[in-house]
C-alpha cells in the first residue's frame, strides 16, 4: 500500500524533496517511495540550496498552530516556484492525529492553501498545500 500511497505524492524524476520533521515514527517506505519516484534521496531541513517540493512530517504534539505555520513558511522559502509541500499527519483517530482545519489555517496564515488530501500507507494522512502566488 505504501508504495501506491507514494504515488500521491505527483513526484517527477529528478526533483529534490526537502523533508522537515524526521523521527523515528515516519513511515520508511513512503520516504523509499518518494526517492524512488524522483531518482534521489530526501534532503533534510538542513539542506540550504533550492528544493522543489517539501514533505512535511506532523503530529498533534510537534506544537500548535502557530507553529505549523512557521514551518510551512519555512519549508515554502526553499521551494522553487510553485513548489508543493505534503503535510503527512498521522491518521485521524489514531494518536498525533492533526485535525485537517488545523492544517487549513496554517496553510492560509502562511499564505497557502490546502489543495487535496490523501491516505499516505497505514498510519500516515497526507495534505497537499501550494503557494497561493500566481
Amino acid at each position: 500500500m505504501a508504495s501506491a500511497a507514494g504515488g500521491a505524492f505527483g513526484f517527477a524524476s529528478g526533483l529534490i524533496i526537502q523533508e522537515f520533521g524526521y523521527d523515528d515514527d515516519v513511515d520508511p517506505a513512503l520516504r523509499r517511495a518518494a526517492e524512488a519516484l524522483t531518482g534521489t534521496e530526501l534532503v533534510d531541513e538542513d539542506y540550504e540550496d533550492v528544493a522543489d517540493s517539501a514533505i512535511v512530517w506532523w503530529r498533534a504534539d510537534d506544537g500548535d498552530i502557530d507553529d505549523l505555520t512557521d514551518l510551512l513558511v519555512d519549508a515554502q522559502a526553499n521551494l522553487d516556484g510553485d513548489g508543493i509541500i505534503w503535510v503527512l499527519t498521522p491518521k485521524a483517530r489514531t494518536a498525533g492525529a492533526v485535525a485537517a482545519a488545523d492544517i487549513e489555517e496554517a496553510a492560509a496564515t502562511a499564505g497557502m492553501h490546502a489543495t487535496s488530501t490523501a491516505s499516505m500507507g497505514d498510519a500516515w494522512s497526507g495534505t497537499r498545500v501550494s503557494s497561493r502566488r500566481r
